[in-house]
């Protein structure tokens, strides 16, 4: 019986480590799964819309780079125009915005959208050589309905660009906007990298904020203190809906 009882305890020290390996691997298995399956994907389409100035163009590529930096990205798509012509036109971001969202899943999955252009009051200008176009906030409201995301984050830096707010805000669709829909923006310069908003959001804030509304705070702040030293009257930032979509976007490290 001692024999048989020290062979027991030989045995049982013999496959304590693997076993105990075997529970820890599993663990981590089933951890692994869990983590994956809580990933939301962040899908991006950045658009430089106005041709004539190349910080458009320069800050739809450094956006979208900043926000697959920060989130886990799945397709990311980035057009602009020139001066002499170029691909980001209305009908361009509709057929971008539908490939992108046949890459997603439609109620996990969150399409990000960025939009950099000048505005006025009736919507965002395009201007791609010759061709001059007005993306209104009731088209840009179609083409994202016309997806079928369900969850989706719009951030617009233009001048007037808060017009776009009723249109698209609700709990599904965070909106961002550089501007209120009756003020300008500033810093769209010919050769600059980013415009005011722009810096501050994209350059600035999302690079080491840990939420979109953390960046938004700080962008809006860093926005404010520029156009006070600089005596621009303050255009006011902007941030609606999105209750439903923050909780899914998880920056990373």
């Amino acid at each position: 019986m001692i024999s048989d009882a020290m062979t027991s305890k030989s045995w049982i020290r013999r496959l304590g480590a693997p076993l105990i390996a075997l529970a820890l691997a599993v663990a981590l298995s089933v951890s692994t799964v869990h983590t994956a399956e809580d990933v939301h994907k962040v899908g991006v389409v950045s658009f430089g819309l106005f041709g004539d100035q190349s910080v458009f163009r320069s800050e739809a590529t450094g956006a979208a780079q900043v926000v697959a930096d920060r989130f886990e990205t799945g397709p990311i798509e980035v057009k602009y125009n020139s001066k002499k012509g170029g691909s980001a036109t209305t009908e361009a971001l509709a057929r971008s915005l539908q490939v992108a969202a046949g890459r997603l899943d439609a109620e996990k999955d969150v399409l990000f959208l960025i939009l950099t252009s000048h505005g006025s009051p009736d919507g965002l200008a395009i201007k791609a050589g010759r061709l001059t176009q007005i993306l209104t906030p009731s088209r840009l409201a179609e083409m994202l309905g016309a997806t079928g995301v369900r969850h989706k984050v719009v951030i617009i830096s233009a001048c007037y660009s808060g017009v776009f707010i009723p249109r698209l805000a609700n709990p599904d669709v965070l909106v961002i906007t550089a501007a209120d829909a009756a003020h300008p923006s500033f810093g769209c310069e010919d050769k600059a990298k980013w415009t005011y908003f722009g810096d501050a959001f994209f350059n600035v804030a999302l690079r080491r904020a840990e939420s979109l509304t953390d960046a938004f705070a700080g962008a809006r702040a860093l926005v404010r203190k520029r156009e006070l030293h600089e005596h621009f009257e303050p255009s006011n930032p902007l941030m609606a809906g999105g209750a439903n979509v923050q909780p899914l976007l998880v920056v990373r490290p």
